[in-house]
């Protein structure tokens, strides 16, 4: 008798077989998240990184005129000598002072003062909570030269309605003299109503058993708010504080608004303001790319120091608590 027995795919073959079909599913898998994430990486190659090479290129020159200043200029290659004179400085040295201090101020005043609005609009006593969060969220969406424009209205003799109804009372303010408080309102004005909104998504967040549990356990209302709340979104006061830190050093709208109503008092206020100066008033292009870049490399390095510090401190709490 005949015996039909059906061959049997060699082992060899079969094992190609499921190593293309894992390659495939492998491939299948990335190519989803890569055509997601393409427009984001095309944006911030052109937007970014294209932009901080040019400047780091054009750093490296300067502009000479030659013989007696009536044959043009040309352009020379300086290497380092941009940011040596950058760095000499003492104008762009003092914006980093100004810069600091104003940290300072504005920080605390402002993560204090978002943190609070949105604990009293977390709270069980809050009413209307939508309409004040748009009442307090309304003064982000006006753009910051525009309100830079208001509050130097606000800021000038002569026109302000409120330097004329505290004159009426026989004080004559010099709002503008202090250039520092008076730039500080104005961030405040705009960014505490954005950030007041993403402490109260935070604290929407956090679970409402373990402020039940607190309750229970006779925790009042503000040993709930600075003992349990607070902790739990500690995430969120690291990257408010982080993104803080360096909008800050990119801070040039405001002071260069109120510029113009105070040049003697608002010159180079900060290195924004300084590499602004160099390029459009001195078109020293070549001085205001290396400031540009030195700025950069000093907000990466802030914001190494600030992700690592709340890094440790995490880690610190985390081996505390276990």
């Amino acid at each position: 008798m005949t015996q039909h027995r059906s061959a049997a795919p060699p082992q060899s073959t079969a094992g190609q077989t499921s190593s293309r079909a894992v390659t495939v599913r492998r491939r299948g898998r990335y190519r989803a998240p890569a055509v997601l994430l393409a427009p984001f990486f095309v944006l911030f190659a052109a937007c970014t990184l294209i932009p901080i090479g040019y400047a780091a290129y054009l750093s490296l020159f300067t502009e000479q005129q030659s013989g007696l200043g009536f044959g043009g200029s040309t352009t020379v290659f300086t290497g380092l000598g941009n940011y040596t004179r950058a760095l000499g400085d003492a104008a762009f040295r003092t914006g980093f002072l100004t810069i600091a201090q104003y940290c300072l101020l504005y920080i605390p005043l402002m993560i204090g003062v978002s943190l609070l609005l949105a604990l009293l609009l977390d709270s069980t006593l809050a009413r209307a909570r939508r309409f004040f969060q748009l009442a307090l969220f309304l003064p982000h969406a006006v753009p910051g030269i525009i309100a830079a424009l208001i509050w130097m209205y606000l800021y000038t003799p002569g026109i302000s309605p409120v330097i004329g109804a505290l004159e009426s009372f026989g004080t004559r303010p010099d709002l503008l003299g202090r250039p520092l408080p008076a730039v500080v309102n104005i961030a405040l004005w705009e960014w505490v109503g954005y950030n007041m909104v993403i402490f109260y998504a935070a604290l929407q967040a956090i679970p409402r058993e373990v402020l039940e549990a607190a309750v229970v356990d006779g925790a009042g209302p503000l040993r709930t708010a600075l003992n349990i709340k607070v902790p739990l979104i500690r995430a969120s006061l690291t990257m408010v504080g982080l993104f803080t830190v360096i909008g800050s050093l990119q801070l040039f709208t405001e002071p260069m608004i109120l510029h113009g109503t105070a040049p003697s008092v608002i010159s180079s206020w900060t290195p924004n303001m300084y590499a602004y100066t160099a390029a459009f008033e001195r078109n020293d292009y070549g001085l205001a790319a290396a400031s540009s870049v030195l700025l950069a490399l000093v907000a990466a390095l802030l914001s190494f120091v600030v992700t690592r510090v709340s890094r440790n401190r995490s880690d610190r709490r985390a081996e505390a608590t276990a």
